[in-house]
């Protein structure tokens, strides 16, 4: 076989903002950021969100891939805190292939490798990287005789932009390509960036002026009201942060959502409904016409909405799907697509 580190051309990577294979970094947040947020510091080192893409048309993809640990996370399998998996095509035609991640938890740098059948035919190929677990490097195999060549262009190429929880960073999905945010930017074929934070994404002023300084955004997406620690924290970050994004993007597309599980307090679930609705509404009085809102709290539907979560709170793969249904359809709009 014949082996490209996942630097190398003509495989690419997108949602990254660091990607060295020397120094074994694969971050998305730079060094920069890390130590003006130093609350982001491990999450921002994981590659939540990042891709390898390329086509390519070898029978045999050969993965090989180190991170620093497996860690045991309690609310999800190895192929969802420590696994990449592949996808073929773009897409609605996208075809799932398999996925790879290591066989125990482990506390130290652990290396899992796995072949691949596809068939001869040339095919875009994205490997989704992992979410909890720090990658360290990764390899791609092809048949001795076979083309590679970089993947064309997304059909959405500036990202689409997600700032949010846990949720948002796909916990706790079964596996990186079916978080919603994978799953609604493969059907729409976009770049997007993942800023899903556990815990962490509090609507910070620093982190606002940070999405706005960037240049190069398709549509903004954001749903922290989970890491607020009370509504009052939420009503005093919540239309600032939007307005700090919409000063630097006054044409960006902006869709501003609540979270899914609203079933633990409802009352809380709707004190911060209300708080986000308001900044929706203030924008929509203003003359924003490039704001819309979802209500997370109907994104499970009315049946089945236990069993659309691992814990109450962090949805499955079910859950994951439905809010995927929901958010894709706005997406579109938005993105006139």
């Amino acid at each position: 076989m014949r082996y490209y580190n996942i630097v190398q051309p003509p495989l690419k990577i997108y949602g990254l903002a660091v990607a060295d294979a020397k120094e074994r970094r694969f971050w998305r947040l730079a060094p920069g950021m890390l130590e003006r947020m130093p609350q982001y510091d491990f999450l921002g080192r994981r590659a939540v969100g990042g891709r390898v893409r390329f086509a390519t048309d070898s029978s045999c993809i050969f993965v090989r891939m180190t991170l620093a640990c497996a860690k045991e996370d309690i609310n999800i399998p190895l192929s969802g805190s420590a696994g990449a998996d592949i996808y073929l095509g773009r897409g609605k035609e996208s075809a799932y292939l398999g996925y790879i991640a290591p066989d125990n938890h482990c506390q130290e740098e652990i290396t899992a490798e796995k072949s691949f059948c596809k068939g001869e035919q040339k095919e875009i190929v994205t490997v989704n990287l992992p979410r909890n677990d720090l990658l360290l490097s990764m390899e791609i195999g092809v048949d001795d005789d076979a083309h590679v060549e970089e993947a064309p262009q997304y059909t959405v190429s500036s990202p689409i932009v997600f700032y949010g929880s846990s949720i948002t960073e796909g916990g706790c999905a079964s596996r990186a390509g079916n978080a919603y945010t994978s799953i609604v930017s493969r059907w729409l074929d976009a770049d997007y960036r993942n800023f899903g934070f556990s815990g962490s994404a509090r609507g910070e002023e620093e982190f606002a002026k940070y999405l706005a300084a960037m240049e190069d955004m398709s549509a903004f997406v954001y749903d922290y009201d989970h890491n607020a620690k009370d509504p009052k924290q939420l009503a005093d970050t919540h239309e600032r942060f939007f307005q700090i994004v919409r000063e630097s993007h006054p044409d960006l597309p902006v869709l501003i959502m609540t979270r899914p599980d609203t079933d633990k307090n409802k009352e809380d679930s709707e004190a911060r409904r209300a708080i986000i609705y308001d900044t929706y509404q203030k924008a929509k009085d203003r003359g924003d016409k490039k704001v819309w809102f979802l209500d997370g709290g109907k994104f499970f539907g009315e049946q089945g909405r236990a069993e659309c979560t691992v814990d109450g709170t962090h949805p499955n793969a079910l859950g994951f799907m439905r809010m995927a249904e929901a958010v894709y359809p706005v997406l579109k709009e938005m993105l006139e697509i």
